[in-house]
């Protein structure tokens, strides 16, 4: 491992030159810090952070908000993020808020925190930060890229789909094969993309004469234990369904392990779609069908305008991802007869 010795032998200065330029401290000369500069980038030489950021003027370590560190939805894009930096020589650092407070107080605490620990810029997933949020970050919220949302004021800084079409793609395909009896699990109300897909899905039965008002929802968290204890009470209800909607495939799959358990088969007794395709839907028991997010496109496009933002670079972005669905065994006709009652 190259020292700071090494630096200062293959630049032709001495160590306390090298030294300086490493620490950012003292004066230089534009020579003398090129060299040093070209020095350590042939040997390696691996400064700490903090002198690392003085030297190169950027930390070379990105931002990552989520709103809470569970489940596997995050892991995967996470995986996409780190690739795509480390692909650019830049590093990850997360924050993560933790459920037990408001979240868009934690979101405004998180990112705060992210920029203050020198990161160079911040993305932000599915967050519940507003307008009037960004306003707190002044000038940082320029370096801030959102994923999987939109925000009015940052156009350009936006990485996301249709997710009012997916709503309507997932309720078409149930209408094709012939479901009416359609039962709702939805993510929370507060999160923006949640709403979008249930009121694409809503108006999509609408339009095909379907009473929403008097249809089966409730609200979870997106995770797989509140899908099985959603459809737990879905059940226990007594409510005459043949298809199951849910916002996530994370639910969706808790929905589906509590319908097994309850002795009623995916999908000869009820269909499930859920929505994202993450990467376990395609290896469900059944496999799941669900509305595909192109997440690796949208995270790999977001990283790329995040880090032109940072260093003036004209990397390649894209900004429209077609929304599709993955139609698997999990949907099928509905039988002649309604779904069978829970039993305690």
């Amino acid at each position: 491992m190259a020292t700071i010795k090494d630096v200062a032998r293959m630049a032709g200065v001495g160590t306390g030159t090298a030294s300086r330029v490493v620490r950012g401290k003292g004066s230089v000369s534009p020579d003398k810090l090129e060299r040093v500069r070209q020095a350590i980038d042939a040997l390696g030489y691996r400064p700490s952070h903090t002198a690392r950021s003085l030297l190169y003027g950027r930390s070379r370590m990105i931002g990552v908000y989520i709103p809470m560190l569970s489940g596997t939805f995050y892991t995967a894009i996470l995986k996409i993020i780190d690739a795509e930096l480390r692909g650019a020589g830049l590093h990850m650092m997360i924050g993560f808020g933790t459920g037990k407070g408001e979240a868009r107080r934690e979101a405004v605490d998180g990112v705060n925190l992210l920029l203050e620990r020198g990161c160079d810029g911040v993305i932000v997933l599915t967050s519940p930060l507003q307008e009037e949020d960004l306003a707190l970050f002044g000038e940082r919220r320029r370096r801030l890229v959102a994923l999987n949302y939109d925000v009015k004021s940052i156009p350009g800084q936006c990485f996301t789909v249709d997710h009012v079409l997916g709503g309507r793609l997932a309720a078409r395909a149930l209408l094709e094969h012939g479901h009416r009896e359609i039962a709702v699990l939805a993510g929370p109300w507060a999160v923006q993309d949640n709403v979008e897909r249930i009121e694409g899905f809503m108006c999509e039965l609408e339009a095909a004469g379907i009473d929403t008002g008097a249809m089966w929802v409730s609200e979870a968290d997106f995770s797989s234990s509140a899908g099985w204890s959603a459809a737990h009470e879905l059940l226990a209800s007594n409510t005459s369904f043949t298809a199951l909607f849910c916002a996530n495939d994370e639910m969706a799959l808790g929905a589906i392990s509590c319908f097994y358990e309850a002795g009623l088969r995916v999908p000869n007794d009820v269909s499930v779609i859920g929505y994202d395709d993450a990467p376990s839907a395609a290896y469900s028991a059944p496999p799941l069908t669900s509305v595909r997010i192109p997440w690796r496109e949208m995270t790999a496009s977001a990283v790329a305008e995040l880090l032109n933002l940072c260093d003036g670079g004209r990397r390649p972005v894209v900004r429209e991802f077609p929304v599709s669905l993955a139609l698997r065994a999990s949907l099928a006709r509905p039988r002649e007869r309604a779904t069978a009652r829970f039993k305690e």
